[in-house]
Formats: structure tokens, C-alpha cells, sequence
């Protein structure tokens, strides 16, 4: 079995949002450059199929999907939500690549190929409701590939925990009357989406936040991860974790007020691991989300792909 595979595909470097946006390519390639890197030699790489529309539908409304296939540009730029999600025309193969990744990684784990899997890949997604792109996102990864583990694997009960600045409102959204999938989320608020408040708990306590506040450090996130997230996850007693692991809660992200360093994401992800190893037997499937600065980006992403690395 491989320890740590990671799936990515260059396709995902040609969905480009346009001149300026932080949503860029050069995100992927920090992060590929940073696991290239001979420290990470151990780590195994595949690439990422494309995703089906049968497993988009898991989660996403046919007839939102329908439209976004329909609008994909030949050229130019095609604007969903106002101007922050952008479709070129390379952006239909990425997300179709996103999605492919992340169910390819619940097949792996799952099929015993590898202990844990980080899909490097973008755009982000956990933005995306069941039928509205917004926040940078199309369609909901980390969603898609809970749902998948739970209709095509037969789980009966997977979760997401989301540590990305901002909250994963469509993944809420998309789990909050679906009791067999959990959904924790610690993010900057207020800050968009404007969703994500301690009293949103879903149809069975199977939704968890915390909100962070502004100027948010070390301390305080450890303290309440510890206190509110961590003990509700134990609880569920996921047979698999996904991990929508997005980086901008780092103190030098441009886009947020969140002051985490470097060690602050490696030691969630241990926690994480910990839980993962009682309750399923390790198997974790981390997403890439967020993440607009390109240093805090590499340095984040490599402090949560050591841990999993590590045996």
C-alpha cells in the first residue's frame, strides 16, 4: 500500500479565472513545486481521471450542471456569480478533473492502494451549492466525494472537516438535511459568505462551526478546535474523513484576517489523523481549497503532506 498518493492533473492549471484574480494557476503550481521538492520523494502521484456527470448529480441539481456545461466559453470569459467565479475555456476539463480526483481518491483509500490522499488540484470548491456557483467554485469537490463514498461505497456515515479561512457554505448546504453526512467547519467571522454561525447544526447535530474572530492566533483556533470541532467528530465515528484543506487562514494570506502559522496546520492535521486511525482505519482524503498567498500556500500545504506522510 502507499503511504501518501497524491492526484493532480495539468488540466488544472488551464482553468484561468483572468488578469488579477487570486484564483490563479500559479496557486497549483506553488503547491506542485513545494511537493516536488526532494523531501517529498516518498510521495506517490497519479492522475486524476475525469469526474462524471453521474457523480456531479450526487450532489449537484442536473439542470445547474446542464447550464454550466451549456455556457463553458470557446473563448473569452464567462462570469457565473457577478465576476468571482469565472469560467475560460479550459475551466470545464478542470473541475471535471477535480471531481475525477477527488472520487479516484475514495477509490484508493477505500480500495486499500493507498492509507491517505491529497488532491492537488483546483479551483476550490466548497463554496458551491447544490445549484449555484459562487466564492471561486463550480462544483463542490469535498461534497461530491462524500456523497460518492456513501451512495457507490455503501458508507454509512463520511465526513468533511473543512479549515479553510472561509466557510464551506455549499457543503453545508448540501449536507445539512443528510444525517449520515458531518460537515465541521473553523473559519474567520464575520468574512464571506456571511454563513456559518456556531447555531447552524443541521437535522441531526451532523453540522458543526466555528467561527473564528479576526486577528484569530495559534491559541485560540487550537482551544476551540479542541474544545468543539474534535469532540463531535469522535462522536460521528466517520468510516471515512475528507479533508477540505484550504490554506488562506495563514497569517499572510491576503484575503482574510487569520494570524495560523505553519505549525498550526500540522498539528490539526495530526489531530485529525488521530481520529481518522480509531474510527476508519486512517483512510483520509484531503482536498486542496483556498489559499491566496502563493508563500503561505507551499509552506501550509507542506506542513498538512508531512503529516500525512507520517507513518
Amino acid at each position: 500500500m502507499t503511504p501518501t498518493l497524491v492526484i493532480s492533473h495539468p488540466a488544472c492549471l488551464d482553468h484561468r479565472p483572468g488578469p488579477g484574480h487570486p484564483e490563479s494557476p500559479e496557486r497549483l503550481r506553488a503547491v506542485l513545486a513545494a511537493l516536488r521538492s526532494p523531501q517529498f520523494a516518498a510521495l506517490a502521484w497519479r492522475d486524476a481521471p475525469l469526474g462524471t456527470l453521474e457523480q456531479v448529480h450526487l450532489i449537484h441539481d442536473p439542470a445547474f450542471v446542464d447550464e454550466v456545461a451549456g455556457i463553458a466559453p470557446r473563448q473569452g470569459f464567462i462570469p457565473l456569480d457577478g465576476g468571482d467565479t469565472v469560467m475560460s475555456p479550459g475551466s470545464w476539463e478542470a473541475v471535471m478533473r477535480c471531481v475525477g480526483a477527488a472520487c479516484a481518491g475514495v477509490d484508493a483509500v477505500l480500495g486499500g492502494q493507498a492509507r491517505n490522499v491529497f488532491c492537488a488540484t483546483r479551483p476550490c470548491g466548497h463554496h458551491a451549492e447544490p445549484a449555484r456557483a459562487m466564492g471561486f467554485c463550480i462544483f463542490n469537490q469535498a461534497a461530491i466525494a462524500a456523497a460518492y463514498a456513501h451512495e457507490m461505497h455503501q458508507l454509512a456515515r463520511v465526513a468533511v472537516v473543512d479549515f479553510d479561512v472561509h466557510h464551506g457554505n455549499g457543503t453545508q448546504a448540501a449536507f445539512y438535511n443528510r444525517p449520515e453526512l458531518f460537515y465541521a467547519s473553523s473559519h474567520q467571522s464575520p468574512l464571506y459568505p456571511g454563513t456559518g454561525f456556531a447555531a447552524e447544526t443541521g437535522v441531526s447535530h451532523n453540522i458543526v462551526n466555528v467561527p473564528l474572530p479576526r486577528g484569530c492566533g495559534s491559541g485560540t483556533f487550537r482551544e476551540r478546535i479542541q474544545a468543539e470541532m474534535l469532540p463531535a467528530l469522535r462522536e460521528f465515528e466517520p468510516e471515512l474523513l475528507i479533508i477540505s484543506a484550504g490554506f488562506d487562514a495563514h497569517r499572510l494570506d491576503p484575503l482574510a484576517g487569520l494570524n495560523l502559522e505553519d505549525a498550526d496546520f500540522a498539528w490539526i492535521t495530526r489531530e485529525l489523523m488521530q481520529i481518522a486511525e480509531a474510527a476508519c482505519r486512517g483512510r483520509i482524503v484531503s482536498i486542496l481549497e483556498g489559499g491566496y498567498s502563493l508563500e503561505g500556500l507551499a509552506t501550509g500545504t507542506m506542513a498538512h503532506v508531512r503529516e500525512l506522510m507520517w507513518e
